[in-house]
């Protein structure tokens, strides 16, 4: 099945992509560049958001198929892939970090597909450590995107308002990510070397 509701939300956050990315190359008399920062942020917010419903509703519903369980994780990838890539233009995240979070996502998935295919996949199922890394790179995107002072809280008062520092937190979240990154990295690594170990030497 192509569309159910799960699956449109899905599809949603895969069209979401290219705004994220479009809004940068607007002329400054159609948008403001921080209101470029605003809209770039606000999207790539919905669209995680998105990724979150797809996966209630599709349990709520009972709407899970494979077709849904291969397009998530796609579109999961080709939004912060796009982001980075958008990040390191504007000078905002360095090339390293990107490459990193990026890298390390081609070796999993590749792993993963790997390991489905000798019936292993259980080895490298997703843990807590990869939970972790995907929240802290997912708060730490639209930050950057952002990449200013937010205004948090209600009246006119200095006393309710809290301000956000977004550049800042948002770099550490991102360095962060990368450690975990790394870290998961070599973990789902380790858990499949068995796997590996005994078919390079089925080889030799």
């Amino acid at each position: 099945m192509l569309f159910n509701v799960p699956l449109c939300l899905t599809w949603l956050r895969i069209v979401l992509i290219p705004l994220i990315v479009g809004v940068f190359y607007l002329p400054d008399h159609m948008l403001a560049p921080r209101d470029k920062d605003l809209v770039a942020a606000t999207i790539f917010v919905l669209a995680a958001l998105t990724d979150w419903f797809d996966g209630f509703l599709a349990r709520k519903l009972n709407q899970t198929s494979a077709f849904g369980a291969f397009l998530d994780p796609v579109a999961d990838k080709l939004m912060v892939t796009a982001a980075l890539l958008v990040l390191v233009q504007l000078s905002r995240l360095n090339a390293a970090i990107a490459l990193v979070i990026v890298g390390r996502e081609i070796t999993i998935s590749a792993l993963r597909e790997w390991m489905a295919q000798i019936g292993a996949s259980k080895h490298i199922a997703v843990n807590s450590l990869g939970k972790v890394k995907t929240a802290c790179q997912m708060i730490a995107i639209p930050m950057l995107l952002f990449y200013g002072p937010l205004n948090i809280g209600w009246g006119s008062e200095p006393a309710y308002q809290i301000v956000i520092d977004t550049q800042s937190w948002g770099m550490w979240l991102i360095y962060l990510a990368s450690a975990l990154t790394l870290w998961s990295m070599f973990y789902y690594m380790k858990r499949a070397w068995p796997q590996i170990g005994q078919r390079v030497g089925n080889l030799l």
